[in-house]
């Protein structure tokens, strides 16, 4: 099992207080790694930072701006001298404000332009300056790991039915952005990871099922029942991919997506 060991690695989790990110922390802290915790909110990154069994840090981060991203780098090695994992986890998901209009306006036909810019934003140009700027300092130490949290959403469309309730009224429906930008994050990986493939750095996505969070209990029973496991994933069913992805036990694992869905995708 030492391969999969993290001892004095250093990890950078993008997105950490989302309802991933905090598990995502949780598991490479547990393997041993050093956690920079990174998301908008600073004091609540250096709140949960505190809480994690390993020396780690928290860091406000908006993956949007090069600047912030190079201060978070440039503050990760004053504290530590290097980074060794890159989780691209942070993501925006859209919600919209008034539930009794939400169907209308998450129709393709009438979706916002400034939604989908915002989702092309975070989810992709996110990814691209975190991985550019962390990424490249990877490279020039000949060694690191980088995963892009993608989603079954980037593989498959979305079945519009789940989001209908059982009096056969559409709720909303799953608009264009998220899959757009989740099929797009998993082409990226790839272009990393041959690109990449020569200076030592491995750049692999992952790519979760849905997360059960409070839904409604007929979505959750829709999605249980198209899932060959017959549930919608738990919070913690990631941590053993994210140190498998993070450490050496997938050290000749680069340009995958590895699919973690209760088999979502396999029919």
């Amino acid at each position: 099992m030492e391969s999969f060991q993290l001892e004095n690695k250093v990890a950078i989790v993008t997105g950490a207080l989302g309802l991933l990110g905090k598990h995502h922390c949780h598991a490479l802290a547990e393997a041993g790694a050093n956690v920079v915790v990174c998301d908008l909110n600073e004091e609540q990154c250096v709140q949960f930072a505190d809480l994690l069994p390993t020396e780690s840090m928290g860091i406000f981060l908006d993956v949007t701006r090069a600047r912030s991203i190079q201060n978070l780098l440039d503050e990760t090695l004053k504290k530590f001298g290097q980074v060794d994992i890159l989780v691209n986890n942070a993501a925006i998901n859209d919600m919209f404000e008034t539930p009794a209009l939400a169907a209308e306006q998450s129709r393709f036909e009438n979706y916002p332009l400034e939604m989908w810019q915002k989702s092309l934003d975070v989810n992709i140009t996110g990814v691209f300056l975190c991985s550019q700027i962390i990424g490249s300092q990877m490279a020039q130490q000949g060694k690191g790991s980088i995963i892009n949290v993608a989603s079954t959403y980037g593989i498959v469309a979305p079945d519009q039915s789940l989001y209908r309730n059982p009096d056969g009224k559409q709720l909303f429906y799953k608009s264009p952005a998220y899959p757009t930008t989740k099929g797009a994050v998993i082409a990226f990986t790839k272009f990393l990871a041959a690109y990449w493939g020569n200076s030592g750095v491995r750049v692999n996505a992952l790519s979760p099922g849905g997360v059960e969070n409070g839904q409604d209990e007929f979505f959750v029973a829709n999605y249980s029942k198209k899932t060959p496991l017959g549930r919608m994933a738990r919070p913690t069913d990631y941590k053993g991919a994210i140190v498998f992805l993070a450490s050496d036990a997938s050290s000749y694992m680069t340009g995958a997506n590895l699919v973690v869905d209760g088999g979502w995708t396999a029919w």
